[in-house]
């Protein structure tokens, strides 16, 4: 009895440095360690803060700061309501992966370099397909005095603002949406 008890305790052990052992080394563009512990209250320069993941056919983009993974070439589409751009982010397969969601408030606006001029982006950052013009996207968020108006980010001024869930339908009218994957198991809002 006692031997058995030392043999589970000894592969108890095992198990726990087998976990504690560093994490394989992932496909990435950039040098030096693949991930940091997401901390957000660190800082780190746009040079080490973004990495491409070349395991994501460079088509992801992992944020060290927060631990999120961004879509490297957000949507485009102009005039998105904000059901639409729900329903495509669950529906994103990037690199042959799922999991893809609007981004809470907070997420998004992790990614606003106030100091920057239009996009309002870390300068150096990796991502492409951010306009100049009319570079507004969805978050996860619904403005609490409105359930028919959700909130934006907009990248030309770095700003948070609303705007309804089902814009006129006017040329520009609507906001473009960009999906991330991980983080908080936040799921987006009923509509």
């Amino acid at each position: 009895m006692r031997h058995a008890l030392s043999y589970a305790f000894g592969l108890v052990a095992v198990g726990m440095l087998a976990l504690a052992a560093e994490p394989a080394d992932a496909q990435t563009m950039a040098p030096g360690p693949y991930y940091a512990t997401p901390s957000w209250d660190q800082t780190l320069l746009p040079s080490t803060r973004f990495i491409v993941l070349s395991n994501f056919n460079n088509e992801a983009v992992l944020d060290r700061e927060t631990g999120l993974v961004w879509e490297r070439s957000p949507v485009s589409v102009l005039g998105t309501d904000r059901f639409t751009a729900v329903s495509a982010c669950d529906r994103l397969i990037v690199a042959n992966r799922l999991g893809w969601r609007l981004p809470s408030v907070q997420e998004l606006t992790s990614l606003v370099d106030p100091t920057q001029g239009n996009p309002a982006l870390p300068p150096g950052n990796p991502f492409s397909n951010i306009m100049f013009f009319v570079s507004v996207y969805w978050t996860a968020a619904t403005v609490e005095t409105d359930p028919n108006s959700g909130k934006v980010v907009d990248f030309s001024t770095g700003s948070l603002t609303q705007m309804g869930k089902v814009p006129i339908p006017l040329p520009r009218s609507g906001a473009k949406f960009w999906c991330v994957r991980g983080g908080s198991s936040v799921s987006n809002p009923p509509y």
